[in-house]
């Protein structure tokens, strides 16, 4: 069974998350369903991509399927993750990807929002990053795209404490573009997608390169690296680790002890 649901018109592609039996939760199966709808996309010339859930959803994503996170000894979020896939896909994707938001967006669903181009969110959603909760050491990769949507301070918040922001707070910090209400959303991001696809699909497809590039131009030595990587591997091999996913699939909270 398909669990994404695929459309193109007009030279806009729309690509629905359809996974609701797990709310959306980012699993290798999802993540390749739409990694391969944006590389058909490519190959059709595709101007404008709209990346959604079923309209009217409680949950846009429940982010990383937890069940796929190794158990431990290795690092949960290497470059080969589908997550990371997923991420750089939407990110180097010529054309602009617009996320249409509906429902909660937790965890690696809120770093999948925030690698979109352009963000509209319904009035209730919420957007939560959630890695704490888990014991899950989040990488520089997801990090970074993290920090270059979100205010610091409000990053710092998110990460620590693990709760939701309303979108009207999202809003007014930049992290969105637009609050539209259920009924009028998918109207309104379909009349931004068709002024994207107006334009010089050339002159976007170089902007959004450039803005990718320099968005990542952060100096970082092979050192500087190393010791990131370092600590980020103390704590996937740590009791914590293997409790934070303990206590998500017995549905209780994590009884963390620092070791």
């Amino acid at each position: 069974m398909s669990l994404t649901i695929i459309e193109a018109q007009d030279a806009i592609g729309t690509i629905v998350m359809n996974h609701l039996q797990k709310h959306n939760a980012l699993s290798g199966a999802l993540i390749a369903e739409i990694t391969t709808a944006l590389d058909s996309f490519r190959a059709q010339n595709i101007r404008a991509v709209v990346l959604r859930a079923p309209a009217g959803v409680k949950v846009w994503s429940a982010g990383h399927d937890v069940s796929e996170l190794p158990e431990g000894g290795r690092d949960p979020l290497g470059w080969n993750d589908p997550l990371r896939v997923l991420v750089r896909a939407i990110q180097e994707f010529p054309a602009p990807v617009i996320a249409l938001i509906e429902g909660g967006v937790w965890g690696g669903g809120c770093e999948v929002a925030m690698a979109c181009d352009i963000l509209v969110a319904a009035p209730g959603v919420t957007f939560a990053i959630t890695p704490a909760k888990l014991g899950v050491p989040y990488n520089i990769g997801g990090i970074l795209t993290l920090m270059n949507m979100i205010p610091l301070p409000v990053a710092k918040e998110m990460l620590f404490t693990a709760q939701p922001i309303p979108a009207s707070q999202a809003l007014n910090l930049g992290m969105i573009n637009y609050i539209q209400p259920a009924e009028a959303i998918e109207t309104f991001v379909h009349g931004l997608a068709a002024h994207i696809v107006a334009n010089s699909p050339l002159s976007i497809a170089v902007m959004k390169e450039e803005l990718r590039l320099l968005a990542s131009a952060h100096a970082m030595t092979p050192e500087l690296f190393e010791r990131i990587q370092g600590l980020r591997r103390v704590v996937y091999d740590s009791t914590d680790y293997q409790e934070g996913l303990l206590a998500f699939r017995e549905k209780r909270p994590p009884r963390f002890n620092g070791s």
